[in-house]
């Protein structure tokens, strides 16, 4: 599925997203199996095939004043639809709780990636499971800078 917006699940948490920024901020993940609330942001990047705004939900992370995801799309073999997109054009907007803010997206390496890559295991113990499950692609570590 290219429109993951179509998912019944993350088409309600964006359209929580868009009424109650507060309550999509700290989602509660446990209806569908996952280890309860769970910070969120809406990131939205332009489609790199249509142009178009593509809105999905994500677990982030914070590294100083910027905002950290992860590209693990559950561990499959192949980059998720959002990263490739940000790979086209970094540029994209973010909401998180009440506040939006545009941001630059980039990927990390080396001891930033891994450093960042243990915080965000606190956050969401899963994403060791999902690296073993992509076998040899590395899951991408994304850094969204905001910018004025």
């Amino acid at each position: 599925m290219a429109n993951f917006s179509e998912v019944p699940w993350i088409a309600e948490h964006i359209e929580l997203y868009r009424s109650d920024p507060e309550k999509a901020h700290m989602w509660d993940s446990s209806h569908l199996g996952g280890p309860g609330v769970l910070p969120t942001l809406l990131l939205t990047t332009k489609g790199r095939k249509t142009g178009e705004p593509r809105a999905l939900p994500l677990i982030y992370g914070k590294s100083g004043d910027s905002y950290v995801v992860i590209a693990s799309k559950g561990g499959m073999p192949n980059h998720p639809i959002w990263f490739l997109n940000l790979e086209a054009d970094p540029a994209c907007d973010l909401v998180v709780g009440p506040t939006a803010t545009s941001a630059v997206a980039r990927v990390v390496e080396g001891e930033e990636r891994a450093r960042i890559w243990d915080e965000m295991v606190e956050i969401y113990p899963p994403y060791t499971d999902y690296q073993k499950n992509a076998g040899d692609r590395t899951i991408p570590v994304v850094v969204l800078d905001p910018v004025d």
